[in-house]
């Protein structure tokens, strides 16, 4: 399969199903890009960053210089592609390499990941649809461990997971000396279940748990007016 999104400031060149650009990651970037651009961030790295969609996304949206680091070399060369034809390529250092690998010389302001999940639902036969969906590259309790080795004392971490992993990814988080500080609970439509569910973690033991709810359709299936306010300043369409 072979897709190109054109966003209003970058496009998204895609050639494998397993990298596919989907909705809810242009929430969860969208969403992201938000909560830090009037903040203080100086250093972003995206872990798991596919053909570049959410570091492109934080890159129009910040100053900050940006990691993203990629495991699957297809993916990695996709993602090379549409950064070197964005407006900036000159504040985004990608590299070809598992976070198990990853040594950074540096603390992170912002740690950012759309995660491996589905770890026991049905898997494919083809491997690298397996590696970009489901955690057999990246444990949580990894992910969980690394972020707070490397995130800054006033950092924030922003993950995605499916919804019902929320309380394990919470407990997996704790465990690591992470903190809750806000949800955002995604439904697919205001009549459906939440079925992602964003974690902004932190090393500050005083949560807020502060929750936000967003439906990307309405009761029309039209988009909401809260999807049209994260994204339309990234969707030609919106």
């Amino acid at each position: 399969m072979n897709s190109f999104f054109r966003f209003k400031q970058f496009s998204i060149h895609q050639d494998k199903c397993a990298m596919k650009v989907c909705t809810d990651a242009c929430v969860f970037g969208a969403w992201v890009a938000e909560n830090i651009q009037d903040t203080q961030v100086d250093r972003i790295l995206d872990i798991g960053a596919g053909t570049g969609l959410l570091t492109l996304m934080l890159a129009q949206k910040t100053i900050a210089a940006i990691d993203a680091i990629e495991i699957d070399q297809a993916a990695s060369e996709q993602a090379a592609g549409n950064i070197a034809a964005s407006n900036w390529a000159d504040r985004i250092n990608l590299m070809n390499i598992s976070l198990q690998e990853f040594k950074p010389a540096h603390l992170y302001d912002c740690i950012i990941c759309n995660p491996p999940f589905y770890e026991n639902d049905l898997r494919s036969d083809d491997e690298s649809i397996n590696a970009a969906r489901h955690d057999t590259t990246l444990k949580l309790e990894e992910l969980m461990r690394f972020i707070s080795s490397y995130l800054s004392n006033e950092g924030k971490a922003y993950v995605l997971i499916p919804w019902h992993r929320t309380g394990y990814a919470t407990e997996t988080a704790v465990k690591q000396g992470l903190f809750v500080q806000k949800k955002m609970l995604m439904k697919q439509s205001v009549k459906h279940g939440y079925f992602r569910t964003v974690l902004v973690l932190s090393k500050n033991t005083k949560a807020t748990h502060e929750t936000e709810e967003i439906s990307i359709r309405d009761f029309e299936q039209q988009y909401t007016d809260r999807f049209v306010k994260l994204l339309k300043d990234y969707y030609l369409r919106l």
